[in-house]
């Protein structure tokens, strides 16, 4: 094996095992939820709080982290994001209420945008044309694994032993990453970049997307609510100066320049788009499979396993094929796989056999996500310089996150709104008490993180336990349909901005 071959072999270790911290840490909290939850007695807010937390700061941050790598050296910045991603997790594995995790959790996000576009950067820098489309594939197929084993993991430690453990396996990783990164990768950066940092750009868009954030969840409780309605006007104007100001100051955290290719803005469209049907749905399915189906917290997490099985094995060679068909095809494919996918989350009732219910849907999603995730990255980096590479992969990667961020609030309004509907309906009939109908009705937030309160009457939990899981798949299914919309629009942007030809990109600035 040549000597560069064995350099590229050890990026590509860095970058799958620093990238599964993230991605494991991401999967597992999900699954265990329900569990931390009901441990921390949290409401709906709190809980969206502990995932949002993570995902604003990852989001708000992760330009600048993509930036930070290109000019001060990627190595270091990632090696940095890990060290901090790794401090928070142990931090998170100690909190003793819901505040002081989410306090957690956003230091983990200031980690995880120092870490996340440095991973790809590493490979981006380290490797050209079809071995870059397949190592990308690699990475994006060993991603997939890891993010497999993060359910069950997190499923089993949750049930087993606590919550809490499934933030502690983020050490191990991070000693292992750290390592490899002394010793094995090397350094690089755009040694034409400037040296300052935009710290104006970064904070307009740290405070732009937590007051957006802050208004949409707000909204979920309440529709009319006026703080909720003026941090969302806020932060979406806050947005808008961000994108003006990035035009016009001299060193911009974000380059105007790259968007000059209709490619990669093509492509930051088709993730927002796919990415918010994603992220912001599968948020939702724990708490459907756990609370409404009455999964244990194991089974929820293996019920993806065909999901992600499909991706590892098929990762690789969709990466390379971008070479020789371009990127077209194989995203316009993949996001309607996935819209189908999300159409058939939304058809099982209450109870039936895994294996006909969610397993399909599983199935066709496995069957997306292998036609769009490598070909998506490959698509973003083969349409920007090689100097701009921590910067292009910050910016997918942001995209992606914000793409989340807000799906997971906006369909939380859609869950809620529906939830409430069919709650108010059926409470109305259900054999319980006035006293559990009255506070019903005071409290509706709570019912709406799927669960039954320890206040409900022992005589009344079962009735109100059944009106709670129908009004939840209820909502859950109007979710899956909004994704499933996404998908087939994310379809139709690829069709019409993503270049069908197999190129490079330009490898200076």
């Amino acid at each position: 094996m040549k000597a560069n071959d064995r350099a590229q072999n050890w990026v590509l270790v860095a970058a799958i095992v620093g990238s599964s911290m993230s991605f494991i840490d991401g999967s597992a909290v999900n699954v265990a939820l329900p569990i931390l939850q009901r441990d921390l007695h949290a409401d709906a807010a709190q809980l969206q709080w502990v995932v949002e937390g993570y995902a604003l700061f990852l989001a708000a941050l992760i330009l600048i982290g993509g930036s930070l790598g290109d000019r001060f050296g990627r190595r270091l910045i990632f090696s940095i994001g890990i060290g901090v991603f790794a401090a928070a997790s142990l931090v998170c594995a100690l909190a003793q209420n819901v505040e002081s995790l989410v306090l957690a959790r956003c230091i983990q996000g200031c980690g995880g945008a120092l870490a996340t576009p440095g991973s790809l950067a590493l490979i981006s820098a380290n490797f050209t044309g079809e071995a870059r489309g397949r190592a990308i594939g690699t990475w994006s197929g060993f991603a997939s694994i890891t993010a497999a084993g993060g359910p069950v993991l997190g499923g089993w430690l949750a049930q087993t032993f606590s919550w809490r453990w499934v933030f502690l396996i983020n050490l191990p990783l991070a000693l292992v990453v750290l390592a490899v990164c002394v010793f094995r990768v090397p350094e690089s950066r755009d040694e034409q970049a400037s040296r300052s940092l935009d710290g104006i750009g970064a904070g307009l868009a740290t405070f732009g997307l937590g007051t957006l954030v802050f208004g949409l969840i707000r909204l979920q409780v309440n529709i009319r609510d006026w703080l909720g309605l003026a941090t969302l006007v806020l932060g979406t104007v806050l947005l808008v100066i961000f994108a003006l100001y990035e035009r016009g100051t001299r060193d911009p955290m974000l380059p105007p320049s790259l968007f000059a290719s209709r490619t990669f803005s093509g492509a930051n469209i088709y993730t927002f788009v796919l990415y918010a049907a994603l992220g912001g749905s599968l948020y939702f399915l724990p708490f459907t499979l756990i609370d409404v189906q009455h999964y244990s917290p194991v089974a929820a997490g293996a019920a993806l396993l065909p999901f992600v099985f499909i991706q590892f094995f098929f990762s690789r060679w969709s990466g390379g094929l971008v070479a020789r068909i371009g990127a077209r095809t194989p995203l316009v494919l993949g996001a309607i796989f996935a819209g189908v996918a999300f159409a058939l989350f939304a058809l099982p009732g209450i109870g039936g056999s895994y294996w006909l219910t969610y397993f399909p849907a599983s199935l066709a999603l496995g069957i997306g996500g292998a036609l769009f995730v490598a070909p998506l990255t490959t698509a973003v980096f083969d349409s920007a310089p090689t100097g701009h590479a921590g910067i292009a992969s910050g910016v997918n990667n942001a995209v992606a996150r914000t793409a989340g961020l807000i799906a997971v609030a906006v369909l939380g309004i859609v869950l809620t709104t529906v939830f409430d509907r069919t709650f108010d309906r059926r409470i109305a009939t259900a054999p319980v008490s006035a006293q559990t109908r009255a506070y019903a009705a005071d409290h509706r937030a709570v019912f709406a993180a799927g669960t039954v309160p320890q206040q409900i009457a022992a005589a009344d939990r079962a009735a109100t336990d059944d009106v709670v899981r129908h009004g939840y798949l209820d909502g859950f299914r109007a979710v899956m349909i909004v994704a499933a919309i996404g998908c087939l629009i994310a379809a139709g942007i690829a069709a019409l901005t993503i270049s069908g030809r197999s190129h490079d990109a330009p490898k200076s600035v």
